[in-house]
């Protein structure tokens, strides 16, 4: 199990009362909620890096990745290989 820190943090009393409607388990909750968003945030920098040094990303580069991501009418199950 990896080491935790205590720390305190301020919702809004609705957004509580929503997460202990979803979980028993609020920290773990949140931990997850900030774990999604950092891996986000690293991936937009990423790419945003990506970019700077290679120019945008062409229709036919973004149409693959999409196709990848969400999988594509004439590629039957390419959406579950990750």
């Amino acid at each position: 199990m990896s080491a935790t820190t205590r720390i305190t943090v301020t919702l809004p009393t609705e957004q509580v009362a929503e997460l202990k409607k979803l979980t028993d388990n609020v920290s773990g909750y949140v931990a997850e909620a900030v774990a999604r968003q950092i891996r986000h945030q690293l991936l937009a920098d990423d790419l945003r890096r990506y970019q700077e040094e290679q120019g945008q990303f062409t229709d036919a580069e973004l149409s693959e990745a999409h196709a990848r991501i969400f999988g594509s009418a004439g590629t039957a199950g390419s959406a579950s290989a990750a």
